[in-house]
């Protein structure tokens, strides 16, 4: 039985696929991805959200964890909302601020 080494890349690479409901861009490009860690298919996101108070806060980091689960050789998932930075517009990646109409 072979296994696939699940990298970083990978995860940041499907979190391309999960979208805040309320912005038409991907978590990755508005910023809310702090942090990937991948050990032996056990996968840990630290993400946040563009405002502590959205009501939409644990859908989204539900649609996350459903879309790393996807990814073969993934064993766990742990997704973990943190609001130590809270976000700013300035962490939106230079694709998300096109897609908005900032550049």
């Amino acid at each position: 039985m072979t296994t696939v080494a699940v990298t970083k890349e990978t995860v940041f690479d499907a979190l391309l696929d999960v979208y805040d409901p309320e912005i038409p861009v991907n978590i990755v490009d508005l910023g809310l991805i702090y942090g990937v860690e991948v050990d032996n298919g056990n996968v840990d996101v630290k993400m946040t959200l563009t405002f502590a108070g959205c009501g939409l806060g644990p859908y989204i980091a539900q649609q996350a964890e459903w879309r790393i689960a996807e990814i073969e050789g993934v064993v766990e998932v742990n997704v973990e909302l943190t609001f130590d930075p809270p976000w700013t517009p300035d962490l939106i990646t230079e694709d998300g601020k096109k897609l908005l109409g900032l550049d």
